[in-house]
């Protein structure tokens, strides 16, 4: 029987003009090193400024992002097939390329398991971009600002 798995998130990262190099590899390194996130699956997605898109394979990259890659990847792959990807390039601009990652939060795995012995259950989860609560946090100020100068 294989362990329990903790929150997974699909992430997709995008680059613009094709700049994907593994400049991530590590950040994304330290957060697997540290044991908070697992690498279940990666894939690169690229779109050429023709329009036609690619789903590179690891000889494909660039070593270091090859080796970066290999690096980080568990022992778990082949989760995000390739009409998952192909459906990911339909929408993407010419000249992009993305990175998608499957995560598992390992940080959160002990958690959901308290949750679930306790008889509860996941009802909502939302990630919320940082560049939002920094925009609400700043109008919050500025208002608290304006209020007690009157």
């Amino acid at each position: 029987m294989t362990a329990p798995i903790g929150p997974v998130e699909f992430l997709l990262l995008g680059f613009e003009g094709n700049r994907f190099n593994g400049a991530i590899a590590p950040a994304l390194g330290e957060l697997v090193g540290n044991g908070l996130v697992r690498l279940l699956d990666v894939a690169i997605v690229i779109k050429d400024a023709d329009g036609e898109a690619a789903i590179l394979e690891m000889q494909e990259l660039p070593e270091d992002v090859a080796d970066a890659v290999k690096a980080l990847t568990g022992e778990v792959r082949g989760l995000m097939s390739e009409a998952d990807l192909m459906d990911v390039a339909d929408n993407l601009e010419p000249q992009t390329t993305v990175a998608a990652l499957l995560v598992e939060h390992i940080w959160a795995t002990r958690f959901a398991d308290a949750v679930r012995d306790a008889g509860g259950e996941l009802l909502v989860s939302e990630r919320i971009p940082g560049d939002l609560v920094d925009q609400a946090r700043a109008t919050l100020t500025a208002v608290a600002q304006l209020t007690e100068g009157n």
